[in-house]
């Protein structure tokens, strides 16, 4: 018989220093919170300028005789149809943070929430077979706050599973989640092997 899933409310006094007893850097925050938005960023946005748009290079009409202004490439920027002249072209937005700085700005988030006491920590292995029913009752029970980052360890599946489709639920693999993701939730779920996983990565 699987055990029950636990999601007890953790304060500060039960939580690693190490991770959790960072004052707030408001300045490294918001620099690491900046460049993990702009990573996520496609760049993909593109228009064509004037030497690239579908068109004839022949003049609208002739230089003089008509009576009307003398016209150059319909493929001119201001006229319809024409490319576009300082339009967006496909590039990267990321932002290089240093090392120590993001890891520093990440601790003061992760502190953050210890300081709101919103903070609780999972024991996965009760989630080897997925139940979203019971992802939301343990979350319900517990009395989190939405939006919610559920930080799990790269073997917990089972777990993913069950929290991935609760609405306003968010799961991150703990190699993956950043600064913007810990400080944009209202409340933090971690598990037990991710813990582990922190520390070794921030430590």
């Amino acid at each position: 018989m699987a055990k029950a899933p636990v999601l007890g409310k953790t304060t500060k006094a039960d939580l690693p220093k190490e991770l959790f007893d960072e004052p707030f850097h408001h300045s490294l925050v918001d620099e690491a919170a900046r460049a993990d938005l702009a990573a996520r960023r496609r760049g993909t946005a593109s228009t064509l300028t004037r030497g690239e748009v579908t068109m004839t290079g022949a003049k609208a009409w002739r230089q003089k005789g008509t009576g009307r202004a003398r016209v150059g490439a319909l493929s001119s920027p201001s006229r319809f149809g024409g490319g576009v002249a300082f339009g967006p072209k496909p590039r990267h937005y990321t932002v290089k943070v240093n090392r120590k700085a993001r890891r520093k700005a990440l601790r003061s988030a992760l502190s953050t929430h210890a300081e709101r006491d919103s903070v609780a920590l999972l024991d996965a292995t009760s989630f080897d077979t997925p139940s979203t029913k019971t992802a939301a009752e343990v979350l319900d029970k517990w009395g989190a706050k939405r939006s919610t980052l559920v930080v799990l360890a790269p073997e917990e599946g089972g777990a993913a599973k069950s929290f991935r489709n609760i609405v306003r639920v968010q799961v991150a693999e703990v190699s993956a989640v950043g600064v913007a993701d810990v400080i944009g939730a209202a409340s933090l779920v971690v598990s037990e092997a991710a813990l582990t996983k922190l520390q070794e990565r921030l430590g």
